[in-house]
């Protein structure tokens, strides 16, 4: 079955420009600029003042399900730019003291469960990590890599062959939102 026509908008707010001209979209704001490939043949991009239209004829399910995806793709890289992204996220322990540090693009956890190995979490892209107390903040302006660090800092932190409900020790996301 083919869709005809199939329209997405995106709104660019006051501050944000978006270059439009390529196949390769570049998204620049206040907080810096990121840029992402958006090539299909059937799809194209059309940019006016204020609006970006995501344009699809005679689609099938596959192509009507990435206009989705480009309009999510590109509503994030807008929402980057102009205010970024923050997980916060807590350290959690009850049997033994964790200490987490941020040494280059990775970070530590030493003496998870009391563990004598120091366990690595590696940073993704440009996500801007600090660990105060037992409070962690990831900040950046993909959501891409600001979520990816959140979820290598979980999966570093995974409890094995202990009995989870007893052994809860972990850094776990507790909110998610705007930078600003």
């Amino acid at each position: 079955m083919l869709i005809k026509e199939l329209i997405h908008s995106v709104n660019i707010p006051e501050g944000v420009s978006v270059d439009s001209s390529s196949s390769n979209v570049k998204v620049t704001g206040p907080r810096g600029e990121l840029s992402r490939n958006f090539e299909h043949s059937a799809i194209k991009i059309e940019q006016s003042e204020n609006l970006l239209k995501i344009i699809g004829n005679n689609l099938r399910k596959k192509e009507k399900a990435l206009i989705g995806t480009w309009n999510a793709h590109l509503k994030n890289m807008i929402k980057g730019v102009d205010k970024g992204f923050l997980y916060e996220m807590k350290i959690v322990f009850a049997h033994f003291p964790m200490k987490v540090a941020v040494k280059g693009n990775i970070v530590t956890i030493d003496n998870f469960l009391g563990e004598k190995a120091t366990r690595h979490s590696a940073i993704a892209g440009d996500a801007k990590v600090n660990v105060k107390g037992d409070a962690v903040t990831i900040e950046g302006n993909n959501v891409e890599d600001v979520g990816q660090t959140a979820g290598n800092l979980e999966k570093a932190t995974v409890v094995k062959g202990r009995d989870t409900r007893v052994f809860q020790d972990g850094i776990y996301v507790i909110s998610k939102g705007a930078a600003q």
